[in-house]
């Protein structure tokens, strides 16, 4: 009697916890949802008091618009070309260096690792302007190396992925040696393929950053041929007498390869969220 008692008031609090999240869920889509559907009316509608929940007409003319009259293409293969290559130099880099914090063992390793996790307490406004100035003296100003290369040199993903190295048992690197396996084939055959949960979460992580990254892409991309997603959608803002709707349309446009990425990587994601947390 009182088993079943238990079992009944656990199944209550498992629906109402699940109303909870539903209700908290439906909260944080609501901003896309008005992002899309505003984007399908006219630019009167969207500001019309009280709104108007469900469009009463719908017309894509407003993404018709934005890639007839601005180029929206070129924005869009900016942007997705700067994170896509930014993030796979990333992973790479920081791979290899949190693998040698982990695994490696040389003189003052703890020091510079420490040092090196102490850039992450220096916003990235404080260097813009030397950083300016080094792509300036490189000639990357208008180029789109001069958005990616210094998103590589970051301490996050080191700082993510030694955590997920730490987690492997030193044995394994070992038995690796033993049967006749160089440091590399170890690291790329053996060790890697175990933390590509970390490496998922880190895809998605900065892919996301150097996507929005609006302030470094507006100060390097200032010819119209450079321009990224991010900068070009926000161009759109300056007119005197806005399209609101037509703006909406170009921010649904910029919102959409976001959501495609986490779709796809959602797996290692929330893999990675789950492993991190085990270990903390």
């Amino acid at each position: 009697m009182l088993k079943n008692k238990n079992k009944r008031k656990r199944e209550t609090v498992d629906v109402v916890a699940n109303v909870i999240i539903l209700f908290f869920a439906i909260l944080n889509l609501f901003p896309l949802y008005w992002l899309f559907t505003s984007s399908l009316k006219n630019s009167s509608d969207v500001i019309k008091m009280p709104p108007d929940w469900f469009p009463k007409t719908i017309s894509f003319n407003n993404y018709v618009d934005v890639f007839q009259n601005q180029p929206a293409l070129r924005w869009t293969f900016n942007s997705i070309f700067v994170s896509l290559i930014s993030t796979i130099a990333v992973i790479v880099v920081s791979s290899l260096a949190a693998y040698a914090f982990s695994k490696l063992h040389f003189k003052g390793k703890n020091v510079i690792y420490i040092i090196f996790i102490s850039s992450l307490m220096i916003p990235k406004e404080v260097m813009i302007v030397p950083l300016f100035r080094i792509i300036q003296d490189l000639g990357m100003v208008n180029s789109l190396n001069g958005m990616i290369w210094p998103n590589v040199a970051t301490a996050f993903g080191v700082f993510l992925l030694k955590g997920f190295f730490d987690s492997i048992p030193d044995s394994l690197r070992e038995a690796a040696r033993i049967d006749g396996a160089g440091e590399l084939y170890t690291f790329y055959k053996i060790i890697l393929p175990i933390v590509k949960p970390g490496i998922g979460a880190l895809f998605i992580l900065n892919f996301v950053q150097v996507w929005n990254d609006y302030l470094w892409q507006l100060v390097v991309g200032q010819s119209e041929e450079s321009k990224t997603l991010m900068v070009g959608i926000a161009s759109l803002m300056q007119d005197l007498n806005p399209n609101f709707a037509y703006k909406m349309a170009g921010a649904t446009v910029a919102a959409v390869p976001m959501l495609l990425i986490f779709i796809f990587f959602q797996k290692y994601f929330t893999k990675g969220l789950a492993i991190g947390a085990e270990k903390g």
